[in-house]
């Protein structure tokens, strides 16, 4: 990594762990909230930068993954709550609201979805992988809505955060260092992921999938790990995103919610795993921007997209730091 883009990384670190204090120094708490959830898409941004901007795999159904960690939380919160089973048999499984036994399971979960599905969807490429992947994620949207039981189309309310020993999670700026420390993680190792051998082999199926696979390749197995990691990493983000609004809804699975993190990783910059991040603070803070001023403000947010990605077409990141080469 360039020492420009070394520095920007750098000062958006920074940035974003000095949100806190400088919330409570200007009297706005809610911007906590706010850049909480900027940090949730940033982490399903970044996840799907793993397949996008580094394997070339344009999924338009990576909400459905987000949606699966999130619902996974909230269920589980639900039965432990409730002190219900969540299953009976062939063995009793019982509800809860520990963070360390949920998440874990989201992520799982999720993983084990974008491996069903990446297994099918993998056999096409092009235009048919981008409709096979709208039509899984609309196919789990339209499951989620039949879930009378877990609120259906109403969404379920999660009565409480999950629970972490030693941290309170009720507390918004504890929560939201979480969140941080989440999103750091996972673009660290992201990172080291792409720059390995096999994130070149990631690298160079999107370049030219006939030489690797000359070259001896299972390029199929490799581009089926990148897309469950990926799918795990949504997970990841869904099970915050359910602790933040303490509400799940299967609106967290539409193909409206995928494209809004389509478009965070196209803003930001793809192939850069910083440019994600860059591109969800981004759109979401001119989304909340604009929406204080009129209901309308899609209508001011697509021109203001429009030109930058006119003027930065190499995404916000991609603008600020210079030169061409994608990195992690």
């Amino acid at each position: 990594m360039g020492a420009r883009r070394f520095s920007i990384v750098l000062v958006g670190a920074g940035l974003f762990a000095a949100i806190p204090p400088l919330a409570e120094f200007f009297g706005e708490p809610f911007l906590v909230s706010l850049f909480s959830r900027v940090l949730i898409y940033a982490l399903a941004a970044a996840s799907l930068d793993l397949i996008l901007g580094f394997g070339g795999m344009v999924s338009f159904g990576h909400a459905a993954y987000f949606g699966v960690g999130a619902y996974t939380v909230g269920i589980l919160s639900h039965h432990g709550y409730e002190g219900t089973p969540l299953l009976e048999w062939p063995f009793e499984l019982a509800g809860t609201s520990a963070a360390l036994l949920a998440w874990p399971g989201a992520v799982l979960i999720s993983a084990l979805f974008a491996a069903v599905i990446g297994a099918l969807c993998l056999r096409t490429a092009g235009i048919h992988f981008i409709m096979i992947t709208l039509a899984f994620a609309q196919m789990l949207y339209f499951m989620s809505v039949s879930l009378e039981r877990y609120g259906g189309d109403d969404g379920l309310l999660i009565w409480e955060r999950s629970a972490i020993p030693g941290i309170d999670l009720a507390d918004d700026v504890t929560f939201y260092y979480v969140c941080l420390g989440a999103l750091a993680s996972f673009v660290f190792l992201a990172g080291r992921l792409v720059n390995s051998r096999f994130g070149m082999v990631i690298r160079g199926a999107k370049q030219n999938e006939r030489r690797m696979h000359a070259l001896g390749f299972p390029v199929y197995r490799y581009r089926l790990t990148c897309f469950v990691l990926a799918g795990a990493g949504a997970g990841l983000a869904g099970a915050l995103i359910a602790n933040q609004t303490e509400f799940v809804s299967p609106e967290l699975l539409h193909w409206t919610r995928s494209g809004e993190i389509l478009v965070m990783v196209i803003l930001g910059g793809m192939g850069t795993l910083y440019g994600p991040v860059l591109g969800a603070t981004a759109l979401l803070l001119l989304e909340e921007l604009f929406s204080t001023y009129t209901e309308h403000w899609s209508v001011f947010l697509g021109p203001a997209l429009v030109l930058a990605v006119l003027f930065a077409r190499r995404g916000l990141f991609g603008f600020l730091a210079g030169g061409t080469r994608s990195d992690g």
